[in-house]
């Protein structure tokens, strides 16, 4: 029997794919406890109908990602940083001092977890790569200059 999953399933499939079950296992246990459907017509088509509004849901918000990441490519950041001898600072450059920076100058919210990089503790020019998105990324020039 052609069943449409509702939720995943360990070892049966994932949420909205549609699987061959035994008679048994679909009536007895899958459609009571309102873990599947049964895969006909009207809930086939229903089921096409989600994934390609997510698909294209998924399609935009890409293209939005690539359209950031373009804008922020090969920009720079400026932060002032209290720093020591030999240009070590006094305490360490984040990444949410990063998205923080870039909130304010850009006007543009990057999540500090998109941002890839260690914590900065000397003066300098550095590298850092954001992902803005999954497959989508950029990098910015961050710049650590002495109070």
């Amino acid at each position: 029997m052609k069943v449409i999953l509702l939720k995943d399933i360990k070892g049966t499939g994932k949420k909205g794919e549609v699987i061959n079950a035994s008679d048994g296992y679909a009536r007895n246990f899958l459609f009571p406890k309102k873990l599947a459907e049964e895969a006909n017509d009207t809930n086939l088509h229903i089921l096409n109908q989600k994934n390609e509004a997510l698909r294209k849901k998924k399609l935009e918000e890409t293209e939005a990602a690539q359209e950031l990441a373009e804008e922020l490519k090969g920009k720079e950041l400026k932060i002032v940083a209290k720093a020591g001898e030999g240009g070590r600072l006094f305490g360490a450059i984040t990444s949410k001092d990063i998205s923080l920076e870039i909130k304010n100058k850009f006007k543009v919210n990057i999540d500090k977890k998109k941002i890839v990089t260690d914590s900065i503790r000397q003066l300098g020019n550095y590298e850092i790569e954001l992902k803005i998105y999954p497959e989508v990324s950029t990098k910015i020039k961050v710049l650590i200059v002495e109070q």
